[in-house]
């Protein structure tokens, strides 16, 4: 059979596009001129008879005919590239550029001092942490993988949990010795609460309890809303109310006593920390280094938080 070696080249080129959004991103990773990937994408059109791509001065996104042609061949091509790797030795090397949509949270409180050390013990790699409020399209925007808080989301994502944390109610020793501390969850209505904005409602996060098998829902009220976890932490320490978070971002704020668990007797209920990839295929060594990296974050920020539980709760939080 006659191998089209200009077919596959023009395949291979609109592949870069679909997953970096731009010429100029799948020019950089090509190691061609923008031109050169445009002239290679114009030569494809014309050879398979539609368009491919609709472009706009910002952005290239595939047509239905580009995506369909992408589908099929995707796979394809990423069997090619890990038998080359393989074949070279260097499916076990961590190398290149690793891009990583990452919880914001989750890079501030547990990996951000840690950066340095797994940098310094891979020195062949170049690191992208993009901080997003949602997953998006994975393949579409270039990320080798995502972090997030969690259920993970329904679609084609193949989905690794890595931990699960307990939701707890804390407020400051100032805020306890100025208001008193609620009894029972119920009475946390008359007290000033830190609400969280849900982005997905427009409204806050609704309050939960939960105590074995048993849950109390309480109304989401409170004078002050945030969008942002830190600017949350920051005022409940302050003393502006009580508020809602996830353990494994307060730990040492409990130990240094900054914060306090108001009700340790209801925070049965958990919240997961999950990787997502874009393919089950063969992950480079770059990714599963990224994984361990994780893990071993989480292991030290908040070495007695449950992997597991039974009965957990899957509500979405920031």
């Amino acid at each position: 059979m006659t191998f089209d070696g200009r077919l596959f080249s023009g395949i291979t080129v609109l592949a870069a596009v679909a997953e970096s959004g731009s010429f100029v991103r799948a020019a950089d990773a090509l190691g061609l001129s923008p031109s050169g990937v445009s002239r290679a994408v114009s030569r494809l059109e014309k050879r398979v008879g539609v368009r491919l791509l609709d472009r706009t001065t910002r952005s290239q996104t595939l047509t239905d005919e580009g995506r369909r042609l992408y589908d099929a061949v995707g796979p394809h091509l990423t069997g090619i590239e890990e038998a080359a790797s393989a074949a070279s030795g260097s499916a076990n090397v961590v190398q290149g550029k690793l891009r990583v949509n990452v919880d914001p949270f989750f890079s501030r409180t547990v990996l951000a001092s840690r950066l340095p050390d797994f940098l310094a013990h891979h020195p062949d790699l170049s690191l992208e942490l993009i901080m997003r409020d949602d997953v998006g399209d994975l393949v579409a925007d270039g990320f080798d993988l995502a972090v997030r808080f969690g259920p993970p989301p329904t679609g084609s994502l193949i989905a690794r949990k890595l931990l699960e944390t307990r939701i707890i109610t804390v407020a400051s020793p100032r805020y306890v010795a100025e208001h008193g501390r609620p009894a029972a969850p119920d009475e946390v209505k008359k007290h000033q609460r830190i609400m969280f904005y849900n982005p997905v409602t427009a409204k806050p996060f609704e309050w939960e309890f939960h105590r074995g098998k048993k849950i109390m829902d309480i109304p989401a009220e409170g004078r002050l809303l945030v969008s942002d976890v830190e600017t949350m932490l920051g005022a409940c320490i302050a003393g502006a109310g009580i508020a809602q978070v996830m353990e494994i971002g307060v730990g040492q704020m409990m130990r240094d006593g900054l914060l306090v668990d108001i009700f340790p007797d209801w925070s049965d209920e958990r919240f997961p920390l999950y990787a997502l990839f874009p393919s089950r295929r063969h992950r480079a060594a770059k990714v599963e280094a990224f994984i361990s990296f994780c893990l071993e974050s989480l292991s030290a920020a908040a070495p007695a938080a449950r992997k597991s539980a039974s009965g957990t709760s899957t509500r979405r939080r920031a």
